[in-house]
């Protein structure tokens, strides 16, 4: 099992973060290559055209790797989760009468495209809620297959829930999306890069990830695999470089119909972007060698110990059968007043985030026995000064 990757980062021994779902705090690897890749336009009479390619292609070969991916051409770069939702929503053979099926709750960036395409086209948007139950997990998973009919076009939902970490049964998802010829897409930006992925054994239609979460990369960078479904859409713009033959500058006024083979029509225009590439290189580099799986088994083997406490102390947590490791909820008691605990928090310099009547934990790799220390001696300090 891996051991702590704390002094990979420059994170203060005072400061217990474990809010990786909010923003990943930067690998130092990552920031010498942003300074290194950020001088690379002090001098521009050095770069040359193969710049423009060769590093967006290593950087699409390695997240192929990563979500196991057998065509690399199959991954577009992006500039964010909502831009590459969008694009599927655009190509989305969407009709009046049918429906986007989704999780209540969903992230925003995966909900206002469908919201856009389901009116313009007479389509209706079904949002499966949450149950409030012990069995959470799966009876949500149930209730998603359920809704699952021959009038849907798409399931558009997570890996995992953004707010709690509840774990989504991909493979049941796509055997159901296959069965009624509803298209899965999926917004991997809270998991990919902390949760196996294997896209060449789910085979979604489509699965976008942003890159400053999970993936440790820069903001305003990220990762989309689109599959055979998406091979003669049309992309949200039209930019020279995702056009057939536009290696060779001197015929860039030749104008091409044919785009450049695979995903490639997807990507945002100027993803050359010799700042962003490098550092989402780097940090992808790192994941490869760390492996989603063992950064699984890490985060599990910091709060094993202490999930039971937690549990006698009234919270309600998730089955480890049904959600992430990575990212998970303290649901507190409906009637909970959060103001005292994020002070509580805030005072003794643990960082979580609030969603909802949950608490959400995402640890990661750098987080230590004295990270979750802090956060259950601030959760104690709560208990004792309400039962004072």
């Amino acid at each position: 099992m891996l051991s702590c990757q704390r002094h990979l980062f420059a994170i203060p021994d005072d400061i217990h973060y474990l809010n990786c779902a909010y923003m990943s705090p930067q690998l130092l690897a990552v920031e010498a290559a942003g300074h290194q890749a950020l001088t690379r336009k002090t001098t521009p009479w050095e770069l040359q055209i193969v710049d423009f390619f060769e590093p967006a292609k290593r950087l699409r070969r390695l997240a192929a790797r990563l979500i196991h991916a057998a065509d690399p051409d199959r991954i577009a770069i992006i500039p964010s989760a909502s831009y590459g939702l969008s694009t599927v929503a655009r190509n989305l053979p969407l009709r009046a009468g049918q429906n986007i099926v989704m999780v209540e709750g969903q992230f925003p960036s995966n909900v206002y495209p469908w919201q856009r395409e389901a009116d313009r086209v007479g389509a209706t948007i079904k949002m499966v809620s949450a149950p409030r139950s012990q069995q959470r997990g799966m009876e949500w998973n149930a209730a998603l297959l359920e809704a699952i009919d021959e009038h849907t076009a798409a399931v558009a939902i997570g890996n995992v829930h953004w707010t709690d970490g509840t774990l989504f049964d991909l493979m049941s998802i796509r055997q159901r999306t296959r069965e009624v010829g509803a298209w899965l897409v999926i917004d991997g930006t809270q998991s990919v890069g902390a949760l196996p992925v294997d896209v060449e054994a789910l085979q979604p239609d489509a699965l976008v990830c942003g890159g400053y979460k999970w993936l440790m990369g820069p903001y305003s960078l990220g990762i989309a695999y689109y599959g055979p479904a998406m091979d003669t859409g049309i992309p949200l713009e039209e930019n020279w470089i995702n056009r057939f033959g536009s290696e060779d500058f001197s015929k860039l006024v030749n104008y091409q119909d044919q785009y450049q083979h695979g995903a490639a029509r997807y990507s945002v225009g100027e993803h050359s972007n010799f700042q962003l590439i490098p550092m989402l290189i780097k940090a992808i580099e790192q994941l490869l060698a760390w492996q989603p799986a063992n950064i699984q088994a890490y985060c599990e083997s910091l709060f094993a110990p202490v999930l039971g406490q937690l549990q006698d102390w009234g919270l309600f947590i998730e089955s480890p059968d049904w959600r992430a490791h990575h990212l998970f909820g303290l649901h507190l008691p409906p009637d909970s007043d959060l103001q005292p605990l994020q002070a509580m928090l805030q005072e003794n310099r643990v960082f979580v985030s609030r969603r909802g009547n949950a608490i959400r934990v995402s640890p990661h790799v750098y987080n230590t026995e004295a990270d979750v220390a802090a956060l259950m001696n601030s959760l104690q300090q709560i208990r004792q000064t309400a039962n004072a």
